[in-house]
């Protein structure tokens, strides 16, 4: 009797979590607009990251180690260079102002490009110690910045080790004005992302391999802290129905609930980040290793 119960219990746990499971990959696959591939956008880079988009649905992003930033546009998906040299910038974002905000680890500073190409160092340093090297950026719909400062040794720094004791999380506010830390406790944070209406961060520990949910509080404090996916991140991205992007293996997709609907494999041993671009913004622009690639959506991004 003891015996049957238990696979009767195992059975049901089965029929339970199996229509759950399947019901969730048809909703991940649904995301992809029917007959749609992943294409190659642009090649023969060395490392791509940061992909931002503004507000004509062009996307920039960078090439690391060729300390470059580049432009695919959104018209006919050719692919310029926006700037040469660009501080060895990482993670972009653009604000609200149309300036593209950049985290140029170089000299460990936080940029604001002007439509003109004119460089402004917004900051450099926290309480007297450079930063580890600002990585990956999100506006808040106010205009507030958070940004992952991790560590990463590069081959182009003369220091050998950090100032700062930790891998945090910072707050800048929209005048400038104040810097704070916004996060911290993390082994390496790097992949960050806001919901739109501007009350959920996320943030991605990839050193622990662990990603993140926080409450905004209306002082931009977070708070309400807890665990969403048991994956890290290099970056990530949101869509306009709340499903969080992560990349590493490809790009996997979890919807609001923290499950795994969808995986997208890329065809690079590491896929770095991602966001969505194009005139509608429901093209999936991916940076991976020495390519960037595109996929046609039935869902956009957020602004």
């Amino acid at each position: 009797m003891i015996i049957e119960a238990k696979k009767l219990l195992i059975n049901t746990i089965f029929i339970v979590l199996f229509p759950i499971t399947l019901s969730c990959q048809k909703a991940g696959e649904k995301l992809i607009y029917q007959g749609a591939e992943l294409e190659v956008a642009g090649t023969d880079y060395k490392f791509t990251e940061g992909p931002a988009v503004d507000s004509e649905g062009n996307v920039f992003f960078t090439d690391q180690p060729n300390n470059r930033i580049l432009k695919w546009s959104a018209i006919d998906g050719a692919i310029s260079t926006f700037m040469e040299p660009a501080g060895r910038a990482n993670g972009l974002f653009f604000d609200h102002d149309g300036n593209l905000l950049a985290a140029a680890d170089e000299k460990f500073e936080l940029w604001r490009i002007d439509k003109e190409k004119n460089v402004t160092v917004l900051l450099d340093e926290f309480q007297g110690k450079k930063f580890n090297g600002p990585n990956d950026i999100w506006v808040a719909p106010d205009g507030g910045i958070y940004f992952t400062d991790p560590y990463y040794q590069r081959p182009y720094w003369e220091r050998q080790e950090k100032e700062m004791d930790q891998q945090q999380v910072y707050y800048v506010s929209p005048d400038m004005g104040e810097v704070s830390v916004a996060a911290s406790g993390f082994v390496q944070p790097n992949g960050i992302v806001g919901s739109a209406d501007g009350k959920t961060l996320y943030i991605a520990d990839i050193g622990d391999k662990k990603t993140y949910v926080y409450t905004i509080n209306e002082d931009h404090s977070l708070s309400n802290k807890k665990l969403f996916c048991e994956l890290g991140s290099d970056g990530m991205t949101l869509d306009d129905q709340g499903n969080v992007y992560l990349t590493g293996k490809g790009v996997t997709v979890f919807n609001t609930q923290g499950v795994k609907i969808l995986h997208i494999p890329v065809p690079q041993p590491w896929t770095a980040n991602v966001t969505f671009g194009g005139k509608n913004q429901n093209i999936l622009f991916i940076t991976a290793m020495n390519a960037v690639y595109t996929l046609q959506m039935n869902v956009k991004g957020i602004r």
